[in-house]
Formats: C-alpha cells, structure tokens, sequence
C-alpha cells in the first residue's frame, strides 16, 4: 500500500530503527526492493532522482510503482530523491508520489526556506510529506579540507531555525557522508548528529549517501537519531558485479531474462542485509 512518510517516519523515530530508501531505475531494481521488503515484513521508501525520471519515464516509474505497492502489505513510500526545484515537486506530486524531498540547500538560506515552504504547502494540501535538507553533502571525489568540510555540515541552530521555518516532515542533514563510492572509510560526526536530534526531537533525520558506511556506523547513527537511511550505490554494485559475473560465465548467452534477473537476485539480497541492519524488519 502507498502511504505517505510522515507516520512511518515518525514511529521509526520513536522506537529507534531507521527505514531503507533505495533508488530505483527501471523494472528489475522495484522488483528486487519490493520482494526484500517484503520478505522482511519491513516498511519502504522507493526513490526516483531526476535522472531517473529521464531514463524511465515519470509515468512508467508510478506505474510499476503503483502495481507493486498494491500488491503488498508492507507500507510503501514512492519519493522524489533531490528534487532540484518546486516545478519538479509539483510534478511529483500530481503524479502520485507519496513524499518529495526539495533540495535547494545549495541556495542561499532565505531562498531555501522560500522554495521549501513553497513545495510544503502544496504537498501538505494533497496528503503528501516533505524532507528538505540543510548542510551540504559532499560527492566522494570532493577534494576538501577538515575545516571546509566541517562548514559544510549541517549546524544545530540552523536545523531548528530551518525546520520551524518550513513546515517539512523529515530533514536530511550533513554529518560527514557523501554521494558516490567512497575511497576510504567515511567519518561521521555522532556528536553533532545527537545534539541536532535532541535539538528538534519531533522531526525525523535523514542520512544520505550511506552506500559504504559501516555497519556499525549506521547502527549507531540510528541510535542517534537517524530514521532514514539512503542507499543507491550499494545496489549498483551488487547488480552490475552479478551481472557482469554472468555475462563471463556464459559469454553465447542472449538470455536478458536469465542475465537480469540475477542481477535482480543480487539486490534484492543486499535490500534484505540493510533491513537487518536498520533495524526495521517486522516491523510492517
């Protein structure tokens, strides 16, 4: 069933587990989250970036979306992952996501807050949650410095502030991980991800670019206060390592199904080891 992420969020929150958002592209990428999903007994965030849109189609993407949650009876989430602009929001909305993330961090604060209230009301009046994010999260080939990137991470006064001034259901906020594949082992600032959750306890956080952390670094940022964790890296390198394995192994092979869906095996397998690590099987 398609349902908005607020109370989701909400009682993951409250009873200290976190709920996987994986991003999908095509067919075999929904198949795969929904069957670990559901193996899992596990609520789930499905996401769609902006590339995607444009790779897939909008419309095909909340199609296969929409059939598959209506096939299960775990809670689904169909999410707009960094949505660069109210237009695209909108346009998310109106085609059935259920919540939408604006991301105009890179813009000055006064104008993040404008864009983000703007998207806020218009979410909130047809039942749709909002996550926006501040700070600024860093791509793994980033070359910055310790003093640069501690800027760069999310302040607690200005999470109060920014939540107040918006009205967003969830905030993702920068505590030391990046987008991409990381080269070494990420360093998160626990610390200051604490004080920012004991700051606006009401409000989920949310952890992006969570590919490559450590499990136990997730544990205890779940511990911390984080209720959303983002995975898309992970999933890309377990589909194409399997199925560039099989394509190897059975180079006169013309059979896309068999090649596929081993790829689709090999996600849904890494979807179901995140579960166990968020903490939020069963809990469906």
């Amino acid at each position: 069933m398609l349902v908005n992420a607020k109370q989701v969020l909400a009682a993951a929150s409250r009873e200290g587990y976190a709920v996987g958002h994986f991003n999908i592209n095509n067919l075999e990428t929904i198949q795969a989250i929904m069957s670990g999903a559901t193996a899992k007994k596990s609520p789930v965030i499905l996401a769609v970036s902006k590339s995607a849109i444009k790779y897939a189609g909008l419309d095909n993407l909340v199609a296969l979306v929409r059939l598959a949650a209506q096939k299960a009876d775990i809670p689904v989430i169909l999410n707009l992952d960094h949505g660069p602009s109210v237009e695209l929001a909108r346009e998310c909305i109106d085609a059935g996501f259920t919540n939408v993330m604006i991301d105009t961090s890179g813009l000055p604060y006064a104008d993040n807050v404008a864009a983000t209230r703007e998207v806020v009301a218009y979410a909130h009046e047809r039942g749709v949650s909002v996550e926006a994010e501040i700070g600024a999260l860093a791509g793994t080939e980033d070359n910055i410095s310790v003093a640069e990137q501690d800027a760069r991470y999310t302040k607690v006064e200005e999470a109060v502030s920014f939540v107040a001034d918006t009205g967003i259901d969830s905030l993702a906020i920068a505590i030391g991980t990046a987008h991409g594949v990381y080269k070494g082992e990420p360093r998160l600032d626990f610390d200051r991800l604490l004080a920012i959750h004991q700051a606006i306890p009401e409000t989920p956080l949310v952890l992006h670019g969570s590919s490559g952390v450590p499990a136990e670094s997730l544990r205890e940022a779940i511990k911390r206060g984080i209720a959303k964790i983002n995975i898309d890296t992970d999933l890309r390198q377990a589909f194409l390592r399997t199925i560039n394995a099989k394509m190897n192994a059975e180079p006169e092979s013309v059979d896309l199904r068999a090649i596929l869906g081993a790829g689709r095996e090999a996600i849904q397998h890494t979807i179901e080891a995140k579960i166990d690590i968020f903490g939020s099987a069963g809990r469906a």
